[in-house]
């Protein structure tokens, strides 16, 4: 149940820089309110792009833990199991 970033083209890493640019440019204010509004809807999306790259990392690990998990049970090699 995979499903690749909204903007596959954008990295985690570019869409965490260019909202964080984002935010800077927000809180220094001086901007209209129609760029202030643009500026948000930018950022709405590289948040979007940010979730959807920490949701498949999540995904991995989860499968990797239960994959760890069963292998343990299999060989019975559980720690938990004194």
């Amino acid at each position: 149940m995979s499903k690749e970033p909204q903007e596959s083209v954008q990295s985690f890493e570019q869409a965490r820089e260019e909202l964080a640019g984002i935010v800077t440019a927000l809180e220094a204010g001086g901007l209209s309110l129609e760029e202030s509004l643009e500026l948000w809807e930018r950022g709405e999306k590289a948040a979007a792009v940010c979730s959807t790259w920490l949701d498949q990392a999540r995904e991995k690990l989860d499968q990797a833990i239960e994959s760890t998990q069963a292998h343990g049970h299999a060989n019975g090699s559980e720690a938990d199991e004194g």
